[in-house]
């Protein structure tokens, strides 16, 4: 039987569940919809889903405190896509701090909501199609780190496993990929997210910045991904195959 996505939508106000539940339905999603955190963990407690569909702005634990929790317990690797009601750089920054993969500002086109939906599911399936990728499980050394791509977890010199989100993975690999060479912020948009930076686009930094906490790099200093003024980043250590995971 073809796989159905499972979209759980998070948000206290009623007419918005019913209306963006009824229309993902209507283009072949299938929906399920909660009004607060405590509905949200009894659901997911029971049943996966594909994606969560999560407002910022709630009564209670708020859509910020919700997306860390998920990004701390089993459901981690579940793509978060925030919704906030105002048009608030704060918001959507915190948001992509906390892990969200995605953001859209209220009021928002049902049909931009699906397309964004869609696009968030491609890019945590693969790896993006423009991105070098000579084997499917390889393990790649780097400083003190490993990167196991079978499992998607990074190793330190200790064997200690750090997860990492869908997102934090994606750049990692591009960096894996292209060591020693300025990326800019298109680049690394187009090459982790498929699609193009607007003018005011942060996310990448804020990504960036995750992954560096991530690999305990000094962002002062940085060790791994050095930030190269007025042109990107660049992951400045060689990286070495390693072989296949055991």
């Amino acid at each position: 039987m073809e796989h159905v996505d499972h979209i759980l939508i998070v948000d206290d106000d009623r007419e918005i569940r019913e209306l963006v539940g009824n229309y993902l339905k209507k283009n072949g999603l299938r929906t399920t919809v909660v009004a607060d955190g405590r509905q949200m963990r009894a659901f997911l407690e029971t049943t996966p889903v594909d994606l969560i569909v999560l407002d910022i702005m709630m009564p209670g634990d708020d859509g910020l405190l919700l997306c860390r929790e998920i990004r701390a317990g089993k459901h981690k690797a579940t793509p978060v896509l925030m919704l906030t009601a105002r048009n608030d750089e704060t918001d959507r920054i915190i948001g992509l701090e906390m892990g969200a993969d995605d953001y859209l500002v209220k009021p928002f086109a049902a049909r931009e909501l699906l397309a964004r939906i869609n696009a968030v599911l491609r890019r945590t399936r693969m790896l993006p199609p423009n991105l070098v990728v000579t084997e499917s499980g390889r393990l790649l050394g780097f400083g003190r780190w490993r990167l196991d791509t079978s499992a998607r977890h990074l190793l330190d010199d200790d064997g200690t496993m750090v997860a990492l989100s869908g997102a934090e993975y994606r750049l990692l690999r591009v960096f894996l990929d292209h060591p020693q060479r300025v990326l800019n912020r298109d680049q690394l948009l187009n090459l982790t997210q498929g699609r193009d930076a607007d003018l005011f686009d942060r996310s990448i930094d804020l990504l960036v910045s995750r992954l560096r906490q991530r690999l305990l790099d000094d962002a002062r200093e940085p060790a791994y991904i050095k930030t190269v003024r007025s042109e990107g980043y660049v992951f400045s250590l060689p990286v070495e195959v390693l072989g296949a995971p055991s």
